[in-house]
């Protein structure tokens, strides 16, 4: 999986990261259309853009991480040093998140199979025991 971030698979990555277990689908889509908002089609964002509460949302994905910071500094014309700080998503960890779900769902579909395999009088309780 390369190139632009979807919001399946941002929504998916958020469902199965260590932290977040149990976070319901619309949750994770929520947020994933929250923080994807910001990004549009960039591949960085600049923190100053974000409110409190949203750069709240960017650590909890930083926690899990989704999302990555790095900073740049440059010096002013009065001889002062700046510091930008970006936000960056981890394409490599939503890829290997959502390969998780996509491995976690085979291997379920395995499991289930077991049954098939079962004769049909295995869930028979009558007084032949």
């Amino acid at each position: 999986m390369t190139g632009i971030i979807t919001v399946e698979e941002l929504t998916q990555a958020i469902k199965n990261s260590p932290n977040n277990r149990g976070i319901d689908e619309y949750e994770a889509k929520n947020l994933a259309l929250h923080v994807l908002n910001f990004f549009g089609y960039s591949e960085r964002i600049i923190d100053n853009i974000l409110e409190p509460e949203d750069r709240d949302a960017f650590y909890m994905l930083e926690d899990n991480a989704i999302l990555t910071t790095e900073r740049e500094e440059t010096t002013l014309y009065d001889g002062r040093e700046w510091r930008i700080h970006y936000w960056l998503f981890r394409r490599d960890k939503i890829d290997q998140l959502v390969e998780n779900h996509v491995s976690s769902v085979e291997k379920g579909a395995e499991i289930t199979s077991v049954y098939d395999e079962l004769p049909d009088d295995i869930w028979n309780r009558g007084s032949e025991q």
